[in-house]
């Protein structure tokens, strides 16, 4: 049994990760941490898992953590993870980081975007945990930077174009997310008053997902890519949708697109190919990612669906567990 602790449990990460958990047949939750007022009995903290779980969510204990864990899932805000994680790792610890903190190779774009870096020795030490395209540096990493709900879902839309270079090094990503995407205390313009019914933009041209975007879709084209992304929230809880617009460098068919999306995914349990533009109702609660790429007027239009706290956070990072400790990369996902 591989023993998991959550620091950061009282989030929506948090929770839904502990739901995976539960149902994990090889791994044990076996500690919860969250901020003093925000802790208390699990079941009591959520309601959701009366009868389910029995486990104290407390302020975090180094000593108290060390002996009880095999890896941390560390479920707090950019800027604050990466104060704890050194001491997780010194104590022999692995961590699967949800916050932006180690995804980026170069402090310096994290630094535009964000705040000074205060753990710039571990950055190259931290494998990127999108494991359709990484999962060979996640196997025995002890540090797997989770990818941003975002670049998840419109990589994994443009990956096998990117991959294959059949396209040039400029894209458009439109994506809509569902509130939740904006976390558990939301700005006043993710209330239900304003949410209600309405749809707009945010984040325009300065979006923090941007850098990741560029950094992960380079790496996977070998050159330089150039994204143009802006990002909407609409008037539902979860699920993020994305389009991806892509320029191809040739002439490319409808035929030819789906074969080159069936032979890239052929063998991931996570990636489902669709006939038309997936829903993100239809991946709802899953850590599917389903996609599905058209010719338009002599451009690709490349689209996906995935749950924004699944897929784009706990799934995938329990979909890493599995990976780095070696266990079937569906358990506890399917």
């Amino acid at each position: 049994m591989v023993k998991v602790a959550i620091i950061g449990a009282s989030g929506y990460t948090g929770a839904e990760s502990i739901e995976i958990l539960l149902r994990h047949p090889k791994a044990e939750l076996v500690y919860l941490s969250a901020l003093p007022e925000e802790c208390g009995r699990v079941n009591e903290v959520f309601s959701r898992f009366k009868g389910r779980c029995e486990l104290e969510i407390e302020p975090l204990d180094f000593d108290r953590l060390a002996p009880l864990a095999d890896v941390v899932l560390c479920c707090l805000p950019h800027k604050v993870s990466m104060g704890f994680v050194p001491k997780m790792l010194d104590m022999g610890l692995k961590v699967i980081d949800f916050s932006a903190d180690y995804r980026f190779k170069d402090a310096t774009v994290y630094e535009k975007y964000y705040v000074p870096h205060t753990d710039t020795e571990n950055l190259a030490r931290a494998a990127f945990g999108l494991p359709e395209l990484f999962r060979d540096t996640i196997k025995g990493a002890d540090l797997v930077a989770n990818p941003g709900c975002f670049p998840t879902g419109a990589v994994l839309a443009a990956a096998p174009l990117l991959k294959e270079g059949l396209i040039e090094p400029d894209i458009i990503v439109n994506a809509v997310t569902g509130a939740s995407g904006a976390g558990k205390n939301p700005s006043v313009k993710f209330h239900y008053p304003n949410m209600n019914e309405n749809l707009f933009a945010y984040g325009i041209g300065t979006h923090r997902h941007l850098p990741e975007m560029e950094q992960i879709a380079s790496d996977i084209a070998a050159t330089d890519v150039k994204v143009l992304f802006q990002p909407h929230v609409g008037p539902f809880d979860r699920g993020i949708l994305s389009t991806v617009y892509c320029k191809p460098k040739a002439a490319i068919t409808d035929e030819q697109l789906s074969k080159l999306y069936a032979d890239f995914y052929a063998d991931e349990p996570f990636v489902q190919l669709c006939q038309a533009s997936p829903c993100v109702k239809d991946v709802a609660g899953t850590n599917y990612c389903q996609v599905f790429a058209a010719a338009v007027k002599g451009m690709v239009v490349c689209f996906s669906a995935i749950d924004n706290l699944v897929k784009g956070a706990s799934g995938q990072a329990i979909q890493n567990m599995n990976i780095i400790f070696g266990l079937d990369e569906t358990l506890g996902l399917k």
